[in-house]
């Protein structure tokens, strides 16, 4: 199933918005009024040229501090490689002033895997003598980030885009680890918990070897979060688990059943505890051993 990139940022600002801006754009975050923020409705472009259809991510009418009048920002997810991408923020910029009439503010997140070097300005209508204009918008290539430089932010959107900047796949597992003890040192409510979690592992899926190797390390802890991360890994482990047996249930096949119930025992899970989750036979379950 393809990756709903726009759809998974797009939630994730919206809720940290004020976060994201603080993180990633400190001297704008200074500037904004955060008691007048609002969410605007999607806009929906068509590029004739290109026989293409284009939406906008997120657009959030605000206000600047000390001042009456409103302004936008609009934030674009980029999540693949595109040459044209420049033109297309002015192209979205224009329109949306045409619409809005008010001050706008353009940035674009660039999510993609590949380290790049991306501009930030599309200059049209360029002569040899005169630039009649040249546009330019806020960037932040997630890619070019260091993730280490991040685990003492301790802000939810910090958290989640680990997952999307510059780590090595020897790292995979500190990674998690990491971004587990930033959740837990957060105490954030189920919702948030699970929209954090959801985005990390829809970029970052350990393996078995890496789940097994992630829970011995944090066994290893010596930190009062210990306790919390062990407790934060079986709960999701268990709903996951638990999902994928309702989802067995549903289809009425035993085999899942069973691949369910080995998983559980492998994970520690007792012989009672997964009779009364999967419905199979206690000398069934202990045969799977």
């Amino acid at each position: 199933m393809a990756i709903d990139h726009d759809r998974l940022f797009k939630e994730l600002i919206t809720t940290f918005f004020e976060e994201f801006l603080l993180l990633f754009f400190p001297h704008v975050h200074e500037h904004i009024d955060f008691q007048h923020v609002s969410f605007l409705s999607e806009e929906l472009f068509t590029d004739v040229t290109a026989g293409e259809k284009y939406r906008v991510d997120l657009l959030v009418e605000t206000k600047l501090k000390g001042e009456d009048s409103l302004i936008i920002v609009h934030i674009e997810n980029q999540s693949y490689v595109q040459p044209s991408f420049p033109e297309r923020m002015f192209i979205y910029f224009s329109r949306l002033f045409e619409k809005y009439r008010k001050r706008m503010l353009p940035i674009a997140v660039f999510s993609y895997d590949s380290l790049r070097h991306e501009s930030s300005s599309f200059t049209t209508l360029q002569f040899p003598f005169f630039d009649v204009l040249q546009f330019r918008f806020l960037t932040v290539e997630l890619r070019k980030q260091n993730w280490r430089d991040y685990i003492r932010h301790d802000t939810p959107i910090a958290a989640a885009l680990l997952s999307k900047m510059g780590y090595t796949e020897s790292e995979r597992v500190e990674l998690k680890k990491q971004f587990l003890r930033m959740i837990v040192r957060m105490e954030l409510d189920e919702a948030k918990q699970r929209l954090l979690i959801g985005f990390f592992e829809t970029y970052v899926r350990l393996s078995d070897e890496e789940e097994q190797q992630l829970r011995n390390e944090v066994n290893e802890m010596e930190t009062k979060e210990k306790e919390q991360v062990l407790d934060l890994i079986i709960s999701y482990e268990k709903k996951a688990l638990e999902k994928g047996l309702k989802e067995g249930v549903e289809r009425g096949l035993q085999q899942e059943k069973r691949q369910i119930a080995k998983k559980m025992l492998e994970k520690g899970y007792d012989v009672q505890t997964i009779h009364e989750l999967t419905e199979l036979s206690v000398e069934e379950i202990e045969g799977l051993k």
